[in-house]
């Protein structure tokens, strides 16, 4: 589904990210870790058209979308969260989602339309299966953090990904809110057959859904595999992990 070939980005002569590679199958659920200022959230953005790699290349079904904006990338069958909650906080949570419905499927400029009556059924659904349909109508400003990262997923989902890369899904989140959040991802990737990549801090969110890790420090990948071989990587331990050799 996504292949990521010797990419890298440098800042003021810093290098973010150094020759990275990497691939994701269709289907699977890949988990990227790492310590702070490792390139995470960088390579996030290179792939997805926030930042044009100083080289290499990214291909998604095979198809080369290096340095395509993030609209054009998102038509593709790409969608992505942010660390930080990425919503319409003046808008209710039913807007939110119908909103994301109205642009993905290009119906932003009709002038002819009532809005409020578009993609009304396609809305409802999504929230349903979020858990947020009783809370539609509410001003998704006020809702708590959790919920609005639930919701921010949902916009995500309105757009039909084939592809969902999710920044830091649980961050922030109270101990309940990271393993419904959890439960909640696992569930949607399952039924909607998503390919999945994600960014994560907390070290039992992603030994408990990745199927494939990989770990950058410095902007560099140091080790790749599944959970266990990454978990039992001496240089994980060394570098991630604290552990002195």
């Amino acid at each position: 589904m996504l292949e990521v070939r010797g990419v890298q980005k440098a800042f003021d002569g810093f290098q973010a990210v150094a020759g990275v590679s990497l691939a994701v199958a269709r289907g699977e659920i890949a988990a990227i870790i790492g310590p702070n200022g490792a390139g995470k959230t960088t390579l996030f953005n290179l792939v997805t058209g926030h930042l044009r790699p100083d080289a290499g290349a990214v291909l998604l079904e095979g198809r080369d979308i290096t340095g395509l904006p993030p609209h054009q990338v998102c038509r593709l069958g790409m969608g992505r969260s942010f660390q930080r909650t990425n919503i319409f906080p003046r808008l209710s949570v039913f807007q939110n989602v119908q909103a994301a419905f109205i642009s993905h499927r290009g119906r932003g400029l009709d002038l002819l339309s009532r809005v409020d009556r578009l993609y009304r059924d396609e809305a409802e659904a999504l929230l349903a299966s979020l858990g947020l349909l009783e809370r539609a109508g509410e001003m998704s400003g006020f809702l708590s953090h959790g919920a609005q990262k639930q919701l921010e997923l949902g916009i995500a989902l309105a757009s039909e990904p084939k592809l969902l890369l999710l920044d830091e899904p649980t961050a922030g989140m109270s101990a309940t809110e990271t393993h419904e959040t959890i439960r909640l991802i696992s569930r949607i990737a399952r039924e909607r057959d998503l390919t999945l990549l994600f960014t994560e801090h907390d070290m039992d969110v992603v030994f408990s859904i990745a199927q494939r890790i990989t770990v950058l420090h410095q902007g560099h990948v140091i080790a790749e595999g599944a959970p266990a071989e990454v978990r039992s990587d001496p240089e994980v331990r060394r570098v991630y992990l604290g552990e002195r050799r």
